[in-house]
């Protein structure tokens, strides 16, 4: 840790070192690791078969961010819903979804999780309780507002926590929706992943406070700060905000602090920034930390640590083979599909 640059240092909250929390099983903390590996693991070879015209469209890396959708998920329920952004691909792996069917997905064929439809930026899996990643900024406040609000009226004890990036807080359905989750106390918890950037614009350029968590009490709500390369900080925040939407005491507004170590999307240069602080932010890589941490604190033998990544990496690899070989192109006949009601066309 020593080698983190000042300018990080200055823009993160103290690196906590890792602790379980009492109760965690080895098993959550093996699953936690392993979504953790498969969500890099994903992510990096997504951007290989990108250059290499396999996959279409743009797509976004979590890598860097792992602690913070696996941290989170694993805090709440297959029953509960995330609403996701442009980089979603972390948050619909923490949250349960079936890689061979991403990555289908990912490919554009008829076997992915919407019919290859949706693609990187709009892959959904409404089974699991993941709504959807969107390409507009912010978009996903309302879709976690709406979980919320029918949990309320349902009375079905169902929490929704809404993934979002620090570029997203100055839109105006960020405090639209916050300010009405506040005054009816809906079980939601809103969980900033201030990455430092807004594509290549720096936070403080466009935001004069900081600490995006201090915004929580113009709401009447509890602001929280975590270190987003840490995913027991991660996690016993969102838990505890969690328990408390569960019974009744209504919103959390938690920002997550990391530093985006690749690109916004996968041809980025990075030309806007300074490359040394992209190397030092290698030193707090999460997934090497959580590594760390189970051979360090005697969890898990190193050799049990190694096998767990490389099923991770195995899997991925796997599900590539399975969307190249065994997957097919849409239908022609299913091009209308999903967009007009009862399947009419309206010429």
């Amino acid at each position: 840790m020593k080698n983190i640059c000042k300018n990080m240092m200055s823009l993160l909250p103290s690196l906590k070192a890792l602790n379980a929390p009492s109760g965690l099983s080895k098993k959550a903390q093996e699953d936690m690791l392993y979504k953790m590996c498969a969500i890099r693991a994903f992510d990096s070879r997504v951007r290989d078969l990108w250059m290499d015209s396999e996959i279409y469209g743009l797509a976004h890396a979590y890598v860097g961010a792992e602690a913070i959708a696996v941290g989170a998920c694993a805090a709440i329920t297959k029953d509960d819903y995330i609403s996701s952004t442009h980089r979603g691909h972390g948050h619909t792996l923490a949250k349960g979804a079936d890689i061979k069917a991403m990555m289908a997905e990912l490919f554009g064929k008829h076997e992915g999780l919407n019919l290859g439809k949706g693609g990187s930026m709009h892959i959904a899996d409404v089974d699991i309780g993941m709504l959807g990643a969107t390409g507009i900024v912010g978009s996903g406040m309302p879709l976690a507002l709406g979980a919320a609000m029918s949990a309320d009226i349902l009375e079905n004890g169902t929490v929704a926590v809404c993934f979002h990036g620090d570029g997203g807080t100055n839109q105006g359905v960020w405090h639209e929706t916050i300010n009405m989750a506040a005054a009816w106390d809906l079980p939601v918890v809103f969980l900033i992943e201030n990455n430092q950037y807004a594509i290549a614009t720096r936070t403080e350029w466009v935001t004069k406070e900081q600490d995006l968590y201090k915004r929580a009490v113009g709401y009447g709500i509890e602001g929280v700060q975590v270190d987003g390369f840490n995913v027991f900080d991660v996690y016993k925040a969102v838990k505890k905000a969690v328990d408390k939407a569960r019974k009744g005491g209504g919103p959390t507004l938690i920002e997550a602090r990391y530093m985006r170590i690749l690109g916004h999307f996968v041809a980025d240069d990075q030309a806007y920034r300074d490359q040394q602080e992209v190397e030092d932010c290698w030193t707090a890589d999460p997934v090497e930390r959580m590594k760390e941490y189970l051979v360090d604190s005697g969890t898990f033998p190193k050799e049990k640590v190694e096998a767990v990544e490389q099923k991770a990496k195995d899997d991925i690899e796997e599900a590539i083979e399975y969307a190249r070989n065994e997957c097919t192109e849409p239908p022609a006949d299913t091009l209308y599909d999903d967009i007009y009601a009862n399947g009419e066309v309206i010429v």
